[in-house]
């Protein structure tokens, strides 16, 4: 693997797709690393240092799709999360070396954290790309996107909060697309989001590389649908059961490979404005 050298004012590539931000100077770095997830809820002022509305990103990755996002919006707060301590590195370090004091990220899977370190109520959104199919019978049980986790990020959320969603496996979406609208008024969004067209994530590109395609689409949490109607509903709602297409496991092992990006990536001068 090819080492980074951080060069302030330099922008990092990933096939051939820059990663949002520019490096800063190492004065302006920041610290975003949250080595250890607090005991019981997270209080949002004291893990950020001000009252902001907060972002979840859930399995976030090498932090592209939440750099995207934190970068557009200083006035959010972003808390980006992942069960693999090496991607959690690489976005940690991406968001220090761009000074972006708004992020936070930390090892920790999405449903504990929302079932034990999250306050109902308190997150204005929840993103969701890419979440693992997992192919073998006696792992479908790993699934992310079911009914009870769907019925966390409800909880969850602030009134009329947003939960965005994204995957290129056809079978998970239309499981998806059966119960998220028992949770949230939902709609399908028809190309690629537009503040990141070549790619939201590390996965998009590749997918998009290989002519597959992307189903996305995001929904507002239902103010007529309670923390215990959820729960009720969610126990009457049928699991991901359905079969995983294995030839998509190519993909996986390409994502996988150099999952910083810096074999596939170099630095080049930030474009100023005009």
């Amino acid at each position: 693997m090819a080492a980074f050298e951080p060069i302030a004012g330099s922008v990092e590539e990933e096939f051939g797709v820059p990663i949002p931000g520019v490096i800063q100077p190492q004065e302006l770095w920041a610290r975003t690393a949250l080595k250890k997830v607090p005991e019981g809820k997270i209080a949002w002022a004291e893990l950020f240092g001000r009252v902001a509305p907060v972002v979840i990103d859930i399995g976030c990755g090498n932090g592209r799709s939440m750099l995207t996002s934190a970068i557009a919006h200083p006035e959010y707060d972003f808390l980006g999360v992942d069960i693999l301590p090496v991607v959690i590195r690489y976005a940690t370090r991406r968001g220090n070396q761009r000074g972006l004091a708004n992020t936070r990220w930390a090892v920790i899977g999405g449903r504990e954290l929302l079932a034990n370190h999250v306050d109902a109520g308190s997150v204005t959104e929840i993103h969701c790309y890419h979440p693992q199919p997992y192919y073998r019978k006696d792992q479908v049980g790993l699934r992310l996107i079911t009914p009870d986790f769907l019925s966390l990020v409800h909880r969850s959320l602030v009134s009329g909060g947003r939960f965005v969603i994204q995957t290129d496996h056809p079978g998970y979406w239309a499981y998806m697309t059966k119960i998220l609208p028992v949770f949230f008024e939902f709609r399908e969004q028809k190309g690629p989001w537009p503040h990141a067209v070549k790619g939201i994530t590390r996965r998009e590109i590749i997918a998009r590389s290989h002519g597959l395609p992307i189903f996305l689409g995001e929904g507002i949490a239902r103010s007529d649908l309670d923390s215990e109607k959820a729960i009720s509903l969610a126990e009457s709602l049928p699991l991901p059961t359905f079969n995983a297409d294995r030839r998509l496991q190519a993909l996986d092992q390409m994502e996988r490979g150099d999952m910083g990006g810096s074999g596939r990536s170099k630095n080049r001068p930030a474009r100023r404005r005009r």
